[in-house]
């Protein structure tokens, strides 16, 4: 059953749009910093919480936080970071037709750049354009690291791709997935890109197969699997031993907070169960009514709380794993380009080796290979070191965000218990004057 269609979330504020000079014209790179993860405070600090006789829930706390993320500042942010690209995902629409049923999503783009021929652009894509673009970034800069895309069929534990939820997390990672490539000193200038963002009409593009390759795209393309790499270097090795190490971790943390949001919706439906058997219970006690339909108040607020907790990490936790277990996928892949492409070299080097005839200096074919090698190295370094640095500033805000939105949560249902306790006292100091 289909849901109707998602409500858009505002987009935040961009910042003033500059002029800088091409990135690939400075010889140091500047790394970007990730876009945000989102808006990882709870909302359910936000909601006043009463009991049903009306006495106010107080949810402050002067011992603990309210919001760590108010208070806390990344010291990896760069402020005053130049852009001169924003991009922007947002108002998720249903397409309804004979043929197919999908979803498209608003690309906004504001610019400065010389390559557009506009300063904003506004046009619809459905997730399989996205997957176009991301396609043609593999195959003309294949030396480069391409951020992953969610995953095409319906995620782990979604049942309808129309829903609402289904959806706003599609767009979120859609969003990050264009802000990532916009962020980034080589792919944001590509051609597939440029259409990509401008185009009115992609498929037209799309028809016309454009291929413009580089010539390290071309080169890398047709390189064929014969050649076997004696050993990886060093620098390149142990790469990919932290990528096999990280993908363990990802997974164990990925099942326990499964397991956990199992349990939490579990227990959800308990006490949902268990409130109300006190409401029931109060209607047959005079004396014991009010503190009795508290107590069945505390339960309700808590199970709200505990509610949007489990939503929280659902929709704004596991996401983030999931994107990096793919994004694990594309290093290695990278990884995988650049051994074939110093197999070669090496599987030349020896053939030139082997040749008995006069040689005045190292052929031609060699030298671009050579420098093919070269370029991969520099172009997989530079991406790698860009890449740790998101990772670190993403899984700091989402575990700050996690500890933030426990905070809350243990805050409010501390809150919601001890609201009570004046509820007993009146009816014991009741009690005691009538004796």
């Amino acid at each position: 059953m289909s849901a109707g269609t998602p409500k858009s979330l505002p987009s935040s504020g961009q910042k003033s749009i500059q002029d800088i000079s091409h990135p690939l014209s400075a010889e140091d790179s500047v790394l970007t910093p990730s876009p945000d993860i989102g808006n990882t405070t709870s909302s359910i600090g936000e909601k006043d919480l009463s009991l049903p006789n009306g006495t106010p829930v107080d949810t402050s706390s002067p011992a603990s936080s309210s919001s760590l993320l108010n208070r806390l500042q990344l010291d990896d942010d760069l402020d005053g970071e130049t852009r001169d690209l924003f991009v922007t995902v947002d108002d998720p629409k249903k397409h309804v037709s004979t043929m197919e049923t999908y979803i498209t999503y608003r690309v906004s783009t504001k610019t400065t750049r010389t390559e557009f021929d506009l300063p904003e652009y506004s046009v619809r894509r459905r997730y399989q354009d996205f997957d176009w673009l991301r396609i043609k970034l593999e195959e003309s800069q294949p030396t480069h690291l391409i951020p992953p895309l969610p995953e095409k069929f319906v995620m782990k534990g979604v049942v309808d791709r129309f829903s609402e939820e289904f959806v706003e997390t599609r767009r979120k990672a859609l969003d990050k997935f264009l802000k990532r490539v916009a962020d980034h000193p080589v792919l944001s200038f590509n051609e597939h890109f440029n259409v990509f963002l401008s185009a009115k009409d992609l498929n037209a593009y799309k028809r016309q197969g454009l291929a413009l390759l580089t010539k390290m795209g071309e080169s890398v393309k047709y390189v064929t699997g014969g050649y076997k790499l004696r050993s990886r270097p060093l620098e390149f090795a142990a790469m990919g031993d932290y990528l096999d190490v990280f993908t363990q971790k990802l997974g164990t943390i990925d099942r326990i907070a499964q397991r956990i949001i199992k349990e939490q919706s579990e227990y959800l439906v308990e006490l949902r169960e268990y409130g109300p058997v006190y409401s029931g219970w109060a209607s047959s006690e005079g004396d014991l009514q009010e503190p009795l339909e508290g107590v069945s108040g505390c339960i309700a607020n808590c199970s709200t709380a505990l509610e949007e907790l489990t939503e929280d990490m659902s929709e704004d936790f596991l996401p983030v794993l999931r994107e990096y277990v793919l994004y694990i996928e594309s290093m290695k892949n990278v990884l995988k380009k650049r051994d074939q492409v110093q197999a070669e070299y090496e599987a030349k080097l020896e053939a030139v080796a082997f040749r008995k005839e006069e040689r005045t200096g190292v052929p031609t074919d060699v030298e671009k290979c050579q420098d093919r090698v070269e370029c991969f190295n520099a172009d997989l370094k530079a991406d790698w070191d860009r890449w740790q640095n998101n990772k670190r500033q993403d899984f700091r805000q989402l575990l700050t965000g996690m500890a933030d939105k426990n905070i809350q949560y243990y805050e409010k249902c501390l809150a919601a218990w001890e609201s009570i306790i004046p509820l007993l006292q009146d009816k014991q100091d009741a009690k005691t004057d009538t004796n």
